[in-house]
């Protein structure tokens, strides 16, 4: 039909906000791609479905596949952010020294719209 992944929302298409009223998520989103502007696009969709993304940057060792990582053992909010980025995998690694819940390493699989929402 609209010649996009079926597990894809149509771009203009709003965001399903999963982030439950009244709870904030702070996240951070690292590029581990070549492709430029991933950690942004991801950012972006992200807020629009109800995390807070207080960093994004392109810094990390390539991966293949998009992880979340439970920070704050919080593993319920780290199942919300793999929901909303089409099922990513879900790993625990508690950081208390870090100032967020979930960390998003963007891999070359990441289920976003094709297009930023924002330019």
């Amino acid at each position: 039909m609209g010649g996009g992944a079926a597990d894809e929302p149509a771009q203009g298409a709003p965001v399903r906000r999963v982030v439950p009223a009244g709870t904030r998520i702070r996240v951070e989103v690292i590029n581990t791609t070549p492709v430029r502007g991933q950690a942004r696009r991801v950012s972006l969709y992200l807020r629009d479905a109800g995390f807070d993304v207080v960093k994004y940057a392109g810094e990390g060792p390539a991966l293949d596949s998009t992880r979340v990582l439970d920070r704050s053992g919080h593993p319920d909010w780290a199942r919300l952010a793999s929901e909303a980025l089409g099922g990513a995998t879900v790993e625990s690694r508690p950081d208390s020294t870090r100032f967020v819940d979930l960390t998003i390493l963007v891999g070359r699989v990441v289920r976003t719209p094709p297009e930023a929402f924002y330019p």
